[in-house]
This record gives structure tokens, sequence and C-alpha cells, in this order.
């Protein structure tokens, strides 16, 4: 998959350590998150989809690792760097294993096809 990014060359260069550290803190706790957990669910509150995810793997008897950030009042810029480092434009982001498998919907299709047991397995 190639996704579009703006060229490094096309950024000047007084303000690239800018654009390169923008927010990392929020994505170095989602990458260290999902290397020490097998299921991670970023989320934010009042977002039902998030819950959805949740409620989806506690039936399931599958742990994960949740990580909330904000809520559509607040936190949007940070929560901007993630949508911007993964390019998933929505949340929940669910990782499976460090992959980045989507939403709930996405999670649910996985569960339904058992394509997510045979990813933990």
């Amino acid at each position: 998959m190639l996704r579009k990014l703006f060229a490094e060359d096309r950024i000047h260069p007084a303000i690239r350590d800018t654009v390169a550290t923008a927010h990392q803190d929020i994505i170095d706790e989602v990458e260290a998150a999902t290397a020490q957990h097998a299921v991670v669910i970023v989320g934010m509150k009042q977002n039902p989809n998030p819950r959805r995810a949740r409620k989806l793997l506690t039936e399931k008897n599958v742990p994960f690792h949740y990580l909330e950030y904000g809520s559509y009042l607040n936190t949007w810029r940070r929560r901007l760097a993630l949508k911007m480092w993964t390019g998933w434009p929505t949340f929940p982001m669910v990782f499976v294993k460090g992959q980045l498998i989507g939403g709930a919907d996405d999670l649910e299709k996985l569960v339904e096809s058992g394509e997510l047991g045979r990813l933990l397995a």
C-alpha cells in the first residue's frame, strides 16, 4: 500500500522538527502499548464505537488494553496526530499484534469470520 505523504523536501527546514515531533508522545504511547499487548483499542469519551469494540472483546473473553484520549470537545489535536500517523480517519483504532485492523465494524467482521482468533493464535 502506498499512502501519499507530503514530501520532506517540500517542508521548509526551519519547521521540519516541528512537523516531525508534533504530539510524538501520544504516538510513542500507542506504539508502546501495541508492543506490550496483543490487542489495543484507542478511543475517546462519548464515542459509542470504542465502547462497542470493548464490549465485543469482553463478550468474547479477549483481553485488551484500552487507551482513551479526550472527548469530542477536547484533545482533538493530540488525536489528530494518531490519525495522521496511521492514516485511519476514525475512532476506535484497533490494533492486533501491532497491526492496525481498523475500527469497531472491522473488528466485528474479524470476530464473525474467525480471523481474529487466527491472528491471535
